[in-house]
C-alpha cells in the first residue's frame, strides 16, 4: 500500500526551504491576480449591459429618448447579452492560441520575464477596455473585440509559466496535495475579483476594472524582481531527491502502467558537468507523450463547464432569481470555495492511492448529480450557496487536478529523458485544448440560454461532464 510512501514524502516536504514557500506564494498570487481581472468582467456584465442598452432600462418619462440613447450600442438587452458571450468566446479562443505559443516560449526564455510581461501588459489592456473607454464614453464593438483578443494572448503567458516554475521547485513527492492546494490560485483569484468588483461597483463598473488592473500590474512588478524560476539560481540542488523513492509515480498516477524495469531518471535541472541538458522538446513531441492528448480532450469538456460557471454564474443568479448584482457576485464565491476544497482533498487521495484517474472519474460521476441538484435550486440564497459549493467541489476539483498536478506528471515522464524543458509546453497543450473547448462553450451557453432557457444550459453541462471519464480510461 502507499502509506509508507506518504510518510516518506512528508519527511521530504518538511525539508523544503523558505525559498520553496516564497515560490509557492508568488506563483500562487500571480495567477490569482490574472484570474481576478478575468472575474471582474463576469461580475459586471449586468452593469455593462445596462450601459450598452440605456434605452432598454429607461424608466423616466421626463427625459427624451435621445439622451438615454447617447450610449446606444445595442437595441435590446438580449443582443447585449449575446455580445457579452461573444466576447467570452473571443477571449478564450485567443487565450487558447496563446497557451500553445506561451508554452513553447516559456520553455525557451526566462519564465520570470514572460510571466511579468504578460501580467503588466494584460493589466494595461484591462484598464483600457473597462475604465478608459467608459471615462471617454467611447463604445465600439470592434475596439472591444480587439482589446479582448490581445488580453487573451497576454494572459495566456500565466499558467504555463507558473506550472513550470512549480515543477522546477516541487518534485513528485506529495505532488497531488501540493499542487491540489496550489491550484486553488484560480479559485482564490475568482474570490478576490468578486470581492474587489462588488466593493467598488456602486461607483461604476469602470472602477472595478481600474482596481483589479492596478493590483495585477503591481503584482507583475513584484514577480519580475522577486521570483526565482529554479533552485539552481541560488545554488540549491534540484529535485533529484525524488530518486530516493523506489517507484516512478508518473505512470501509475496517469495511466496505471505496471512495468517499471528501469531506475527513475533524473528530473533535476541542476547543472552537472557530466550531464548535458536536453533541449526543449518540440510541440509535436509533446503531443505524442502518453496521456497528453487524452487528458487534453477531457479537460476541453471539463473546462467548458468550469469556465461557464466562472463567466456566467453571477449573471445567472441575477437574471434567474432577480438578486442584486453585488449580492450575486458575493454568492458566486461559494463555487470557488468548493473547488479549492475539492482540488486539495482529491489531490491528497490520489497521492495515497498513487492513481489519479479513478479519483477523477468518481468525482465527475458525482458531479452529474450535483449539476442536477443545482439546476433545481430554489430561490433561497443559503440552499443555493450550499448546492453551489458541492458543484464546485466535484467540478472545480478535477479541473484543478488536470491543469496542475496531472500536467506536471505528464511533463516529467520517463520518455522525456530528464528534460525539464517540456513542462511549459505540455501544460500549454493541456490548458490550450481546454480553453478551445471553453471558448466554444461560452458562445453555446449564450445561444442555448437565449433560445431554450437556463435548464437546457444545465443539460448541456451534464452531457459534457459525462463525456470526460471516457477520455482518460
Amino acid at each position: 500500500m502507499a502509506w509508507p510512501n506518504i510518510f516518506q514524502r512528508g519527511a521530504l516536504l518538511s525539508q523544503f526551504s523558505h525559498h520553496h514557500v516564497v515560490v509557492f506564494l508568488l506563483t500562487f498570487f500571480s495567477y490569482s491576480l490574472l484570474h481576478a481581472s478575468r472575474k471582474t468582467f463576469s461580475n459586471v456584465k449586468v452593469s455593462i449591459s445596462k450601459q450598452w442598452t440605456p434605452s432598454a432600462f429607461n424608466k423616466s418619462i421626463e427625459l427624451p429618448v435621445e439622451i438615454w440613447s447617447s450610449n446606444h450600442l445595442f437595441p435590446s438587452a438580449e443582443e447585449a447579452t449575446l455580445f457579452l458571450g461573444t466576447l467570452d468566446t473571443i477571449f478564450l479562443f485567443s487565450y487558447a492560441v496563446g497557451l500553445f505559443i506561451s508554452g513553447i516560449v516559456g520553455d525557451r526564455l526566462n519564465l520570470r520575464w514572460v510571466l511579468s510581461f504578460g501580467m503588466c501588459s494584460s493589466a494595461l489592456v484591462v484598464f483600457v477596455f473597462g475604465t478608459l473607454t467608459e471615462w471617454l464614453h467611447f463604445y465600439n464593438k470592434g475596439l472591444y473585440c480587439s482589446l479582448w483578443i490581445v488580453n487573451g494572448l497576454l494572459q495566456s503567458s500565466g499558467w504555463p509559466c507558473v506550472v513550470a516554475v512549480m515543477g522546477n521547485w516541487f518534485g513528485k513527492a506529495g505532488r497531488g496535495v501540493v499542487f491540489g492546494l496550489w491550484s486553488a490560485c484560480a479559485s482564490v483569484g475568482n474570490i478576490l475579483g468578486a470581492c474587489l468588483a462588488s466593493s467598488v461597483l456602486q461607483y461604476g463598473y469602470e472602477y472595478a476594472f481600474l482596481v483589479t488592473a492596478a493590483v495585477q500590474f503591481a503584482g507583475g512588478i513584484i514577480i519580475f524582481f522577486g521570483l526565482l524560476v529554479s533552485p539552481e539560481e541560488i545554488g540549491l540542488p534540484g529535485i533529484e531527491a525524488e530518486e530516493n523513492f523506489e517507484d516512478d509515480s508518473h505512470r501509475p498516477l496517469i495511466s496505471g502502467a505496471e512495468n517499471e524495469d528501469d531506475a527513475e531518471p533524473n528530473y533535476s535541472i541542476q547543472e552537472d558537468k557530466t550531464i548535458t541538458q536536453v533541449k526543449a522538446i518540440s510541440f509535436y513531441q509533446a503531443c505524442c507523450l502518453p496521456g497528453v492528448i487524452a487528458y487534453s480532450l477531457a479537460y476541453a469538456c471539463l473546462k467548458l463547464v468550469n469556465y461557464s460557471f466562472f463567466f456566467w454564474l453571477p449573471f445567472y443568479l441575477s437574471n434567474n432569481f432577480g438578486w442584486k448584482e453585488a449580492e450575486a457576485d458575493k454568492l458566486s464565491i461559494w463555487y470557488d470555495v468548493g473547488g479549492i476544497i475539492g482540488g486539495t482533498l482529491q489531490g491528497f487521495i490520489s497521492d495515497v492511492l498513487q492513481k489519479r484517474a479513478p479519483v477523477l472519474a468518481l468525482s465527475l460521476l458525482l458531479a452529474v448529480g450535483s449539476l442536477v441538484g443545482y439546476s433545481r435550486s430554489p430561490n433561497d440564497k443559503s440552499i443555493n450557496a450550499l448546492l453551489m459549493a458541492v458543484t464546485g467541489f466535484f467540478i472545480g476539483g478535477p479541473s484543478n487536478m488536470i491543469s496542475s498536478a496531472i500536467s506536471a506528471d505528464l511533463g516529467r515522464q520517463e520518455l522525456i529523458q530528464g528534460s525539464t524543458e517540456a513542462l511549459a509546453t505540455v501544460t500549454g497543450i493541456v490548458d490550450g485544448t481546454g480553453s478551445i473547448g471553453a471558448a466554444v462553450g461560452q458562445y453555446l451557453v449564450s445561444l442555448i440560454q437565449d433560445n431554450l432557457g437556463w435548464m437546457w444550459v444545465f443539460y448541456f453541462f451534464i452531457l459534457m461532464v459525462s463525456v470526460c471519464p471516457f477520455c482518460f480510461f
